[in-house]
């Protein structure tokens, strides 16, 4: 009763507040409401990475405004080397590329991405993600490849979970994920797909301190598989769904799970994930956001890495403030709201200050436990002024000392 009736309440928030009112970068979020092109006048004016990089090569000491481009239906390739660094990876060496390309002059923006990486942690990150429109955009065809060799502790199950009981696990990931969407109305779709995720060469090391871990207790195994169905709706009205300035984004996935499919075991969840933003003041192109996930198991049990965790959802965006995975259980309702806001009038830095709530049940049939908070500040470094991706550079906070860096491209929601 009481996880039915905070869901009641977040959503009847985040609706509320409805009524009131990533060219050259690897687009490695699926983005329904793509801006299709920007206006020269509206980056005129603007200074991104690109131009600081020229004005220091340029020896008249001036530069060249970027042309606006369109994407036609030739495919636009781009590759792109960094350095990124986050509390799961530590330092890490990736290297980013993507085609993007239209497959008829009337359809939207279609892209495949990858951004692949090696990390301090040796952990082996190769993602592939396609999102791609047809002709008339009726349909949507979105894609998630993934596969890691990925170290990585766990710390138990549930918000009252403790850090000092940090579990070194090890084990190999293989995703595929392809959904399906329709447009029924407007921007309204809605769709099915089909979900798989192995993993396998699974061990964990123990809690340090040799009590047994949540995770031997709720069922230790080498391998496991998660295959099913999925049913999905999505409204996007953001007006620009890279960095949107305002808008309204919602979408919905019920995921069921069969053993005749090849699951471990026979499971289903619910995805809720519901976004507002607003410029604040209204006059200036500062933004307050607002973001509520729902991720819930609704019967069943998973295995345990297939369990919804922190940092695990399809952004790898919530929970900032702890380490990925440091949260873990049957049921999890997150909020967080951010403002964003300008620091130089060009547009090249900005800044932004958050602040985030999480609670997780432990295993299935468990209440919420602990509201675990976390908040911090950030910076923002325009890395396209015409898509409006930037680089984004977090510290956030959360309890019991953790804190850390995050560094990303593009915004977090």
């Amino acid at each position: 009763m009481r996880l039915a009736l905070l869901l009641i309440a977040m959503l009847l928030f985040s609706f509320a507040l409805h009524a009131q009112d990533k060219s050259t970068i690897p687009l490695t979020r699926h983005r329904m409401n793509d801006t299709l092109v920007v206006a020269q006048q509206d980056t005129s004016a603007q200074k991104d990475l690109y131009d600081l990089i020229r004005s220091v090569f340029n020896k008249k000491g001036t530069v060249a405004n970027k042309a606006t481009t369109v994407i036609g239906t030739r495919p636009v390739f781009s590759v792109l080397p960094a350095v990124g660094y986050t509390l799961q990876t530590k330092l890490a060496v990736t290297l980013s590329g993507n085609v993007a390309f239209r497959v008829s002059g009337n359809s939207r923006i279609s892209t495949i991405s990858s951004n692949a990486a090696y990390t301090q942690n040796k952990q082996i990150i190769i993602p592939l993600q396609s999102n791609i429109w047809t002709t008339g955009d009726r349909f949507n065809f979105i894609g998630d490849f993934k596969y890691y060799k990925y170290p990585q502790s766990t710390f138990g199950l549930g918000t009252n979970s403790k850090s000092v009981n940090e579990n070194p696990m090890d084990y190999t990931l293989f995703r595929f994920h392809e959904t399906l969407l329709t447009r029924i109305v407007g921007n309204l779709y809605a769709g099915a797909g089909f979900i798989f995720d192995k993993h396998f060469n699974i061990s964990e090391k123990g809690n340090p301190d040799g009590s047994i871990s949540d995770y031997a207790l709720y069922g230790a195994e080498t391998s496991t598989t998660s295959s099913g169905i999925t049913l999905n709706a999505l409204m996007d009205m953001r007006n620009n769904s890279i960095n949107p300035t305002r808008g309204f984004y919602a979408s919905v996935q019920y995921r069921d799970n069969k053993t005749f499919l090849g699951s471990t075991s026979a499971w289903s969840s619910l995805i809720i994930d519901v976004r507002k933003y607003y410029r604040l003041p209204a006059s200036s192109n500062n933004v307050i956001a607002f973001w509520s996930y729902n991720w819930l198991v609704l019967n069943g049990k998973p295995p345990y890495l297939d369990l919804p965790a922190n940092t695990w959802d399809q952004y790898n965006g919530t929970g900032r403030g702890y380490i990925q995975g440091r949260f873990r259980g049957a049921q999890m309702v997150y909020l967080e709201s951010e403002y964003r806001y300008k620091i130089t009038k060009n547009g090249l830095l900005g800044g932004v200050a958050f602040l985030n709530a999480e609670s997780f049940s432990a295993a299935p049939g468990s209440a919420l436990q602990a509201i675990q908070p976390g908040y911090g500040a950030g910076l923002r470094i325009k890395l396209n002024k015409v898509s409006k991706t930037n680089i984004a550079i977090d510290y956030g906070f959360g309890n019991h000392g953790s804190k850390g860096v995050f560094v990303t491209v593009g915004e977090i929601f």
